[in-house]
């Protein structure tokens, strides 16, 4: 199976023009959507609630992991312990996993995460925090892959269940990984699309605005080729490959999964009732 989602669901006027209805018409087009709001902060009771309650029972969320736990900053701020903040997570998060609302936590490690013996330990901390909850990560220093890293990284991911998430982006220096196809574990592959805009990667620690250039780009119908080619190869080894879009600085997401969609001959079960009044 092959399912397509976006990063967020507030910034697509192509699919979601409705401002007082944003969840509920993106959930009319695509069957899951990664939630960023996660990672800034653990989501209310109140809204945990209110997005199941504006979905259908098949539509599904990737959020990604709060940022103390991906090590982006020191959990000590706020938290006792590891396993407090932790659980405060994962006890939010109880009403979508209840409800088979979870297609997995997005554990998206920051550039300074390297591959060193601390780091490892960590991956493992993770996997016994997190239980049999499905998680899938993300890497962004190219360490985890040099030499003879890469498949002692792979097993890592494998030995703790993890999916790995398969990435397209530009290679700069610092930040970045290649795309690998490869999976880890056969029930879920996430391929992560971030666009091919080489000067907002490269310039991250340098523009203000790089959040919203970074991912400032359109893919062209040869690059939807390949990321056609590259999908069909995943789903050969994993239940179910999801695709995400994530290149929505210019609005650019909506219009390429419909284009992949198109070209794959996809359709979703499951959806919201699409607005007669939409397009």
């Amino acid at each position: 199976m092959i399912t397509i989602g976006l990063t967020g669901w507030s910034d697509h006027p192509l699919i979601a023009p409705n401002r007082q209805r944003k969840l509920e018409d993106y959930a009319s087009h695509f069957p899951f959507v990664e939630m960023d709001t996660s990672f800034y902060g653990i989501p209310s009771e109140k809204s945990i609630h209110s997005w199941i309650d504006k979905t259908l029972d098949a539509f599904q969320f990737i959020p990604k992991a709060y940022n103390a736990m991906t090590m982006h900053k020191p959990w000590e701020q706020e938290y006792s312990t590891l396993t407090e903040l932790f659980d405060t997570f994962k006890v939010r998060f109880y009403p979508l996993l209840k409800e088979n609302r979870i297609k997995a936590f997005l554990f998206q490690f920051p550039p300074f995460f390297h591959y060193n013996p601390s780091n490892i330990e960590y991956l493992y901390i993770v996997g016994r925090q997190m239980g049999s909850l499905p998680v899938t990560v993300e890497f962004r220093h190219f360490s985890w892959f040099q030499d003879d890293n890469k498949e002692h990284t792979l097993n890592i991911l494998k030995e703790n269940f993890f999916s790995y998430t398969v990435v397209d982006q530009p290679q700069t220096p610092g930040n970045s990984t290649p795309t690998i196809l490869e999976v880890t574990n056969s029930k879920l592959a996430v391929y992560r699309l971030h666009g091919q805009n080489y000067s907002g990667w490269l310039n991250a620690n340098e523009d203000p605005d790089w959040r919203k250039t970074r991912t400032l780009y359109d893919y062209s119908q040869e690059e939807l080729e390949k990321i056609q080619q590259n999908t069909k190869e995943l789903a050969k080894h994993a239940d179910e490959v999801a695709v995400i879009f994530n290149n929505n600085s210019g609005g650019h997401a909506a219009k390429n999964a419909k284009e992949l969609q198109k070209m794959m001959g996809l359709d979703f079960e499951g959806l919201n009732p699409q607005q007669l009044d939409l397009f």
